[in-house]
């Protein structure tokens, strides 16, 4: 490894990196604005001045950018250098010229990179006196504020915006001293990910509106380590809270996960914690107390449960806690999944595949280095959107990589690298039943039913091992795909393939499965991953259970009198009919949920159950990584984890088993112990017991304030903190300040960085996994040496059926997931309900655009205004799923119309 001189001290760094990389890795304290570790370096603030020296004689040295000099083998430089001091504090007294210094009523005071740099240059006092230029702010949609005033040019914005995740509406205009980051015309943000603008800015350009809202200065927060809700992919975050509501959310850096970046569903759906539809009382017969009629709620469930005829419907938007809580409360035999036939089906399936196959499944930042991307019947951009970020950055690898080869140009110079590969991208495949936001980086996009594409597939899968027979009947054109795949996935080293739940297909699946095998036959290192409807789908298909379905015949065969629901709403999982036939034979239902739903109306008793925000408890993601996710404050009613209110229950009922569990830790063990698929989660993080020199962590920072004031309204005196027998974490400010476990941490916060570009401190290097490892444990490691049978039934060939059409589901970011429609900004974003037809089918049908079509599905009528779009397979119509006011319809089905 290199070795470098700092002021005359030397340290062995790591090849490849440029010298502001190395600086920060060490420690030390250098300032800039436009580098990001994730959007490498590109020279445009000139803040990372450093003086480099030929040699120990020299010096007198020469003036250079940290950010765009290489590592070298004994180079030497000065960082406290008085030239290169003054230099430093010169630029930002010139990049402050136009700057509002509206601190003080600024989003970012106080946790502002921008004010972090000009404190550590020394830059004091403003020395232009002038009218400042000044420009018009735009609206970019219910996300983001935007203040152009505060700019400093540092290109971030766009660099990330257009370059990394791909948007167009954001853009760079004018030049020299007048440059303005926006759209050409205002409007909303389109991108997916335009939220992440509020992190990557440097000052406060763009800045948070859902907290701009609330008013609330970041350093007053509450804060936890947390785990995304809004999809399977497990994204960390960190959540803020302040006067009892989520204020925030925050990307939570995890070097296998996430990375520095979150889809804006996992942003900004935050809000269903503070909505007004929270159930927060416990209800019998629809009437709030504590006590019914003198009784109290435990007690009312008590007589409730009768033996041999109580059972349990789990949920996968619920703990693996609560679950498996669930499951021993009611018993094995009594336990029932609480998803979808068809969800059932291909969550188990995958979870089949990735636990006996020789695959290993990819973690996100695994995805991004894939040299050959096949997507087979999903739409990942609507599914799993940080997959398609990662997706993004692996069609980039091997143009960069033959830039690094052959000009041997750094990864990190950025612009020259994207100058150097132009339009050039790496091989990315996409079948999938209509057009998607990643077609355009695709060197192909196919577009054909589910079980044309499956086909396709298996014919891919074929070509490349002879153990799987040929697909017959084949067309020309998918001959021709599926060589043309085959191909190019011989070529590769590390190629991924994608499916999931998204094209409703178990063949497709299957396919997917089939090729990773295939090329593992041939000694390629291939990555399978499948995406999942909901935040532990895989958590709960490990823990097991009974179909639904199962649960609704014995309630219809008068075997069910009381059913015990846990976050779940099962008319997001059966259709009208046939939950309102089970609600109607069962006598007592118990609810254990957090939001009023069509689920609440038909529960005898209801019982608050507390959001990931007033919970601990753990996750299993889609790869089958287990994550541990915190309590974000203590709620002031009585709302409570699930598993807490079912182990209340076991204990009123005497429970052998779990009336010895009292706590977080009592119950992970039981986990742990019970489950030998679960084995570790109980070291996801440390015991509540753990200190750190005598300490529990904080939640809130040590310039929190106000803490006796924000009672002031209720009692003048300051109440005593709520207490946490479940974690090491406080409630309060006080506590240790140093560095906690990477499991926990729950705010990133370091002398001298306020701002979120303090997790550089907190990194093993800049870019790096964190200092005690990245948080998670994957609980599914491929069988290198096993054999898993390759899959043989192939389907056979969609062709247009006259009077019918095959419905598939589709998916949306904004207005397909249950809990983020409750927020008023992704609310604004959801689409009305459709179905999507071929304009050969509209004309068949005598519909045009905005028509009513009327179909019946299962018996059921439905009426639906038709949007045209020809990238569907004629014969084909798409109907979105789970939107709000849309009935549940089955998909891929074959209807007539």
């Amino acid at each position: 490894m290199p070795i470098i001189h700092i002021d005359n001290k030397p340290y062995e760094v790591k090849e490849g990196k440029n010298l502001l990389e190395a600086c920060l890795s060490l420690g030390l304290n250098l300032p800039y604005f436009c580098w990001h570790p994730a959007l490498g370096a590109v020279g445009a603030c000139r803040q990372c001045a450093v003086k480099v020296f030929k040699d120990e004689e020299d010096k007198k040295g020469r003036i250079i950018m940290s950010c765009m000099e290489p590592v070298k083998d004994q180079l030497r430089l000065s960082v406290d250098d008085t030239d290169a001091r003054n230099f430093r504090e010169h630029v930002i007294g010139w990049l402050m010229t136009n700057h509002p210094h509206d601190c003080a009523v600024c989003d970012e005071g106080g946790s502002c990179h921008l004010q972090d740099m000009t404190v550590m240059t020394g830059h004091s006092y403003r020395d232009y006196h002038f009218t400042k230029r000044t420009y018009n702010n735009q609206y970019l949609g219910p996300f983001l504020n935007h203040e152009m005033n505060r700019c400093i040019q540092c290109y971030r914005c766009v660099r990330f915006y257009k370059d990394f995740a791909g948007g167009k509406d954001l853009d760079v205009f004018a030049a020299h001293n007048h440059v303005y980051f926006g759209r050409q015309e205002e409007g909303t943000l389109e991108s997916e990910f335009s939220g992440n603008l509020a992190e990557i800015c440097p000052t406060g350009v763009f800045t948070d509106k859902t907290l701009k809202q609330h008013y609330t200065r970041k350093w007053d927060l509450t804060s936890a380590a947390s785990v995304c809700q809004g999809c399977g992919l497990g994204c960390n975050i960190l959540a803020g809270e302040r006067y009892g509501a989520v204020r925030q959310i925050t990307n939570r850096f995890n070097g296998a996960v996430n990375g520095y970046f979150l889809c804006d569903r996992g942003r900004y759906g935050y809000e269903f914690v503070n909505s007004g539809q929270r159930i927060k009382t416990p209800m019998v017969y629809h009437g709030p107390a504590d006590k019914a009629n003198g009784i109290p709620v435990l007690q009312h469930v008590h007589q409730r449960m009768k033996p041999g005829k109580t059972i349990g419907i789990g949920s996968p938007r619920a703990s693996l806690e609560s679950n498996a809580v669930l499951k021993e409360l009611v018993g094995e035999e009594n336990f029932y999944l609480g998803v979808s036939s068809a969800d059932h089906d291909l969550v188990s399936l995958s979870l089949k595949i990735l636990e006996q196959g020789p695959v290993r499944s990819a973690s996100l930042q695994e995805a991004a280095a894939a040299d050959v991307v096949l997507i087979l019947g999903e739409d990942v951009t609507n599914t799993a959107p940080m997959l398609a970020l990662s997706v993004r950055q692996a069609v980039r690898r091997i143009p960069v990589e033959d830039v690094i080869n052959h000009i041997h140009m750094p990864a990190w110079q950025d612009a020259a690298v994207r100058e150097a590969v132009q339009d050039s991208k790496g091989p990315l495949y996409i079948l999938n039943v209509q057009e998607t936001k990643l077609d355009e980086l695709a060197k192909g996009a196919y577009h054909t039913a589910p079980d044309n594409i499956a086909r396709i597939g298996f014919g891919v899968s074929h070509l490349l091992s002879s153990k799987m027979p040929e697909v017959k009947g084949m067309s020309e054109q998918g001959k021709a795909i599926a060589a043309e795949i085959a191909g190019v996935l011989k070529a590769a080293k590390n190629p991924l393939i994608i499916a999931g739940y998204g094209g409703g297909s178990e063949a497709i699946i299957k396919a997917a499965a089939n090729v990773s095998w295939a090329l593992r036959d041939l000694g390629i290192d291939a990555m399978l991953t499948y995406t999942v409807p909901e935040c532990n789908s895989v958590g709960l298909e490990m823990l097991g259970g009974h179909r639904l379905d199962s649960a609704v015949d014995r309630a219809l065969n008068n075997e069910v009198d009381t059913v015990i629901i846990l976050e779940n709403d099962l008319y997001r999982r059966l259709n009208q009919h046939r939950a309102e036939k089970f609600f109607g034979k069962v006598k007592d239902v118990i609810l254990l949920d957090h939001l009023y739903n069509p689920t609440a109306e038909k529960a005898t008793i209801i019982l608050p159950a507390g959001t990931f925000a007033e919970s601990d408890g753990t996750l299993v993601n889609n790869e089958g990584r287990a994550q541990r996710f915190f309590q974000v404050f203590a709620p002031d009613s009585a709302v409570q984890e699930s598993w807490r209110w079912l182990l209340e229950i076991a204990d009123i009922n005497g429970h052998a088993t779990l009336s010895g569990l009292q706590h977080l830790d009592d119950v992970v063990s039981h986990i742990a112990h019970a489950y030998k698929k679960f084995e570790g989660i109980d070291k996801l993080a440390p015991h509540a017991d753990f200190r750190i020199a005598g300490q529990k962590v904080p939640r809130e920072p040590h310039r929190f304030s106000g803490r006796t004031a924000m009672q002031a309204n209720v009692n003048v005196s300051e109440p005593r903190p709520p207490q946490d027998p479940d974690t090491a974490l406080s409630f309060t400010m006080e506590g240790y300040r140093g560095e906690p476990p990477s499991s926990m941490i729950p705010f990133f916060w370091a002398p001298g960085w306020n701002s979120v570009q303090s997790v550089n401190k907190f990194q093993v290097e800049t870019g790096g996994p964190l200092h005690d490892g990245n948080p998670g444990k994957r609980l599914i490691e491929p069988h290198a040496n096993g054999q898993t049978p390759f899959y043989t039934e192939v389907p056979e060939p969609f062709l247009p059926l006259k009077e019918h059409l095959l419905l598939v589901p589709l998916y949306h970011i904004f207005g397909s997931e249950e809990l983020s429609v409750h927020t008023p900004g992704i609310a604004e974003r959801i689409p009305a309900p459709y179905i999507m037809l071929h304009s050969e089918d509209a004309q068949r049908l005598q519909v045009t655009a905005g028509y009513l079509l009327h179909f019946t599905d299962n018996g059921h009528q439905y009426t639906l205004p038709v949007i045209i779009n020809d990238t569907l397979q004629e014969g084909v119509a798409g109907i979105p799923v789970g939107l709000p006011g849309m009935q549940i319809s089955e998909a891929p089905q074959l209807i007539k119309v």
